[in-house]
């Protein structure tokens, strides 16, 4: 952050409403220039900053963005992998049924009697 801080302190440029004297109106004058121009580079160094900040945010927010979009893919791409191995992992078990099924059939032929 900057050095000074925005503070109700260095903000204030007009210290009172005293009566002054025709010769001191421009030394008063001169004192208010003074402390508004202190006072106006304060805030510009502050805003300049804090554009600093809102770019650099900006960027990380992008590059943040990216890489959720990547990931999202990245996610897309797994879940149709995982269905694709789930529908083959359901397809060799039926088919592995099918042959338990059929060996059994097989074995339970072997058994009975032959007929003559």
């Amino acid at each position: 952050m900057a050095d000074k801080e925005l503070k109700a302190e260095s903000m204030r440029t007009f210290d009172g409403h005293e009566k002054i004297g025709t010769f001191k109106a421009a030394e008063k004058l001169t004192e208010f220039g003074e402390k508004q121009n202190e006072a106006n580079e304060l805030f510009a160094e502050n805003i300049s900053e804090l554009l600093q900040r809102v770019a650099a945010l900006e960027e990380q927010q992008a590059k943040n963005t990216e890489i959720m979009k990547r990931i999202a893919g990245e996610l897309s791409a797994f879940k149709k992998e995982l269905d694709r191995v789930r529908l083959s992992e359901k397809l060799n078990s039926s088919a592995v049924e099918r042959l338990s099924n059929a060996i059994t059939l097989a074995d339970e032929g072997k058994n009975e009697p032959e007929i003559t």
